[in-house]
């Protein structure tokens, strides 16, 4: 459930590109629309934690710069450039945990589930580092060689697929990894 909380901005902004017929009203629509829901998914996590989660509130600022400009300036390469900044924030985030903190990203996530040794968190905190640079060149290059509906469907479903098909290889590297004490709960 907490998934498709986290997903609400992206599948409204899915929805509300397809009711107009002109892609450029489309676009100028599903921007407003999922500007409006992030600050909606924000407040209520608010409302119901009284905390606030990074990836909201990175989505949510990151929406309204490059969302603002994308109205205000009518002109949707602003917010085709979001889920790149998104990714490479994320990249960043993970390249930065190798050096500051005892612990990167990965092991700070995973380690109360799993034994691993230093070199083999090294390698996945790694590979989620350049997974996200990745998934911005590729969104950089839809985005700005294809149409803007094959965008905004590669958008929600392209990254979201390579996402779980990323997660899959994780899992089945660290299952090579993993004691069998770990593996057996």
């Amino acid at each position: 459930m907490k998934f498709l909380f986290d997903l609400f901005p992206v599948i409204l902004f899915f929805v509300a590109f397809q009711i107009p017929d002109d892609p450029k009203q489309g676009i100028l629509l599903a921007t407003a629309v999922a500007i409006g829901a992030s600050l909606l998914q924000t407040a209520w996590h608010w409302f119901k934690h009284r905390r606030l989660e990074s990836m909201h509130l990175i989505t949510l600022v990151l929406l309204l710069v490059l969302g603002g400009a994308t109205l205000v300036l009518q002109d949707e390469r602003f917010i085709k450039w979001k889920p790149t900044a998104v990714n490479w924030l994320f990249a960043l985030a993970f390249l930065g945990s190798e050096y500051f903190g005892k612990k990167n990203l990965v092991q700070r996530m995973l380690e109360r589930n799993v034994d691993l040794p230093p070199a083999v968190w090294t390698r996945l905190n790694a590979s989620w580092a350049v997974f996200f640079v990745l998934m911005g060149i590729a969104n950089l290059y839809v985005a700005f060689n294809f149409a803007t509906e094959t965008w905004v469907n590669f958008k929600l479903f392209g990254l979201m697929g390579l996402t779980v098909l990323f997660v899959f290889a994780q899992a089945f590297y660290l299952a090579r990894h993993a004691s069998p004490t770990d593996v057996e709960g």
